[in-house]
């Protein structure tokens, strides 16, 4: 009899236990759903990857993907940006920028996906470990 009320017993507290840890995940993303900011409903796309502008044409590679951007004054600003950071005028540097990712065909812009940059968040130089340059000549 003592075994089987010790039984009831703990069983009682694991599963009272485990619906509570149930309630405390349900009100963390009720809160978080709550929570969302006008950022992060505005359409822009968080993009974090290696910027370079040369020649009159602008790149940014991600992990995933490789943009086309289009050159407005945003575009400019993060170029005298990037200026900072680089030593030879073909240089990348790091960026983390809010933008506008879309698809549509450009007469200038032959890559598949294009970005509009709408806002900088961040610059920061290439690091000197990753540097995989090849120079040609005798400079």
């Amino acid at each position: 009899m003592k075994n089987i009320f010790f039984s009831l017993l703990v069983l009682t507290a694991f599963v009272s236990c485990k619906n509570e840890t149930k309630a405390e995940v349900k009100t963390a993303v009720e809160s978080e759903t709550l929570e969302k900011t006008a950022k992060q409903n505005d359409g822009l796309t968080l993009l974090k990857g290696e910027f370079v502008y040369y020649d009159g044409a602008a790149v940014l590679q991600t992990h995933a993907s490789i943009y086309g951007v289009y050159i407005n004054d945003k575009m400019l600003e993060l170029n005298k940006l990037a200026e900072k950071h680089k030593s030879e005028p073909t240089d990348m540097v790091n960026i983390e920028v809010r933008a506008k990712v879309s698809n549509k065909k450009d007469d200038k812009i032959l890559w598949e996906n294009k970005v509009e940059i709408v806002e900088i968040l961040n610059v920061t130089p290439q690091s000197k470990k990753n540097n995989n340059v090849v120079k040609l000549g005798n400079k």
